[in-house]
């Protein structure tokens, strides 16, 4: 039951999301002034409709996204007499462009949004793998796979010995740069007794001694082995009050745009996976999900209780459509802001030549381009929705 909320939830989420999208492209168009014929959620057969002033909104079947028809999009729109005066391309053209990359940005206000509302409640994440210590225990041996011994009389605290305190950010360890808590916890994994150690704690580094301890753990085979631990764990979650989330809170979209970006550009590379998985293959968790993957990765996180995982996966997926959606490739808008930009500069370079202004760019002749997208798109579309329905990502 908690799984179906979940999916349904998340799935609420995402048309809450196309819906502001479409409606961030009805409120710049209205407020330069510019007639905006319909505004729809969804796409097919008519639920239903209803007219405020010379808009009409309305409720299709097909719950695949939306549109705002304004006046006078494309040379291709054909617009009436008391239309042409208020027709999107006799605006100016910076106008235009604020009204094309208005849905994506409100993707991104909707993203941000939810990122400062998990960093004041459950806090964020340390995406960045940063070697902040948290919590401080013993050096114990290893006892199974998942299970270390328990601390207990004569087991060595080496990091709390040392002066270690959570919130202190290790900058490196017998002299070797630590940026990351991998690299911190291999040079403590190489290191025996006494070592020297620099942390950052709040304005000023610190320099510290740590003994460390030889420790019995297990490599990937299951097979004991000697290695030196100081009994810290890493800080995985920041906590911010009402004001510090604010600057934490662009810190963390910049991470997340920087992660959505590089998933972007593996894009091509990782579609293959999708046919081994569709194929019964074991699917890869770092394959593209449709909507109804993520829904069910967020029925899952519903179902865990995890549900600030859940708003940060609504938040990336923000993010990522905001992105993508400003590519500059036809039908996206990022392709219609592309045609309007070279518009503007062709005709500013003709100007300066002594030539006239040009007619808007015929779209007819990039239509086989716009199709190419369709298709291509599509197609991935509907293997990304197949794999999801055959073999989805789930939380193990």
């Amino acid at each position: 039951m908690v799984f179906a909320l979940g999916v349904v939830l998340f799935a609420l989420g995402i048309a809450v999301s196309i819906a502001l999208h479409e409606a961030g492209h009805l409120w710049t168009a209205k407020a330069f002034g510019m007639r905006v014929r319909r505004y729809f959620i969804g796409f097919g057969p008519r639920i239903f409709s209803f007219r405020r002033g010379e808009t009409e909104y309305g409720l299709k079947a097909i719950p695949a996204g939306g549109f705002c028809d304004i006046a006078g999009m494309t040379a291709l729109d054909e617009v009436t007499a008391d239309e042409a005066p208020r027709a999107f391309f006799r605006k100016p053209t910076w106008q235009r462009v604020v009204v094309l990359s208005a849905g994506s940005l409100t993707h991104f206000v909707i993203g941000m949004l939810l990122v400062y509302a998990l960093a004041v409640s459950s806090g964020l994440p340390n995406l960045r793998n940063t070697p902040v210590v948290g919590e401080l225990s013993c050096a114990a041996n290893q006892v199974s796979p998942t299970e270390l011994a328990p601390c207990g009389p004569g087991v060595p605290e080496p990091a709390l010995a040392a002066g270690l305190q959570p919130g202190d950010r290790i900058i490196s360890i017998a002299g070797t740069p630590t940026p990351t808590w991998p690299d911190a916890v291999l040079a403590i994994r190489g290191a025996d007794g006494p070592t020297p150690v620099v942390v950052e704690r709040g304005d000023e580094q610190l320099g510290l001694t740590v003994d460390v301890s030889p420790v019995q753990r297990l490599d990937a085979n299951g097979t004991p082995i000697t290695v030196g631990a100081i009994g810290a764990g890493q800080q995985t979650i920041f906590e911010y009050g009402a004001l510090s989330a604010v600057p934490a809170t662009f810190d963390f979209t910049g991470q997340m745009f920087a992660n959505v970006w590089q998933g972007i550009l593996s894009f091509p590379e990782r579609i293959p996976a999708l046919w081994e998985a569709l194929g019964g293959g074991e699917r890869d968790e770092n394959t593209p999900v449709s909507v109804v993957g993520a829904s069910i990765i967020g029925g899952d996180a519903a179902e865990r209780g995890l549900w600030a995982y859940f708003v940060l996966l609504l938040a990336l997926l923000n993010f990522f459509v905001g992105v993508f959606n400003l590519l500059p490739l036809l039908p996206l808008d990022g392709g219609h802001i592309a045609v309007n930009v070279y518009e503007r500069i062709r005709d500013v370079v003709r100007a300066r030549l002594g030539k006239p202004a040009m007619p808007p760019v015929d779209y007819t002749r990039l239509l086989p381009l716009t199709y190419l997208v369709i298709l291509v798109g599509g197609a991935v579309s509907l293997l990304t929705l197949a794999a999801d329905i055959v073999n989805p990502i789930r939380l193990g």
